[in-house]
């Protein structure tokens, strides 16, 4: 048995980091490549990111990472549950035909979330969707690198 640990000792290490490594990219953190202009110039087009699959809370100006239509879409929360959205008052691209919707004052429901891509001229986000809102338990990340700050 002395033989094996002798020999297992040198492998231990790169073992032990490579399941570390696993095990923290699969629940603690999400690396992500943006493919598009959709959050310029917050996120650039290319560029890689972080998001933290574990967080305490989720507020408007969030940046998250979410499950939508089998791919992995990054918005900014514009509204969180309650928030009251006027279509009529968002800006659309100029490129696409605004959606014509019966109701165009809508209320947040609870575990949902209004999402809108920084580029507003250059984003598919819920001012086209049919439904909206981005469900809490689509949410796979909430982005932490790059850091971004709002305001000043």
């Amino acid at each position: 048995m002395t033989r094996f640990w002798k020999h297992a000792k040198k492998w231990m290490v790169p073992v032990l980091a490579t399941a570390a490594i696993f095990l923290l990219t699969r629940f603690v953190f999400l690396l992500g490549y943006v493919p598009t202009e959709s959050m310029e110039p917050t996120l650039q087009r290319g560029s890689y990111i972080i998001g933290a699959r574990v967080y305490a809370s989720l507020e408007a100006g969030d940046v998250i990472i979410f499950e939508y239509g089998g791919r992995l879409l990054v918005k900014r929360i514009a509204a969180v549950p309650g928030d009251i959205i006027n279509l009529d008052e968002l800006t659309y691209m100029a490129s696409m035909e605004q959606p014509y919707r019966e109701e165009t004052i809508l209320t947040v429901p609870e575990g949902c979330y209004f999402v809108l891509g920084d580029n507003t001229q250059n984003s598919y986000d819920s001012r086209y969707w049919d439904d909206p809102f981005v469900r809490e338990e689509n949410i796979v990340a909430k982005l932490i690198y790059p850091s971004i700050e709002m305001g000043n």
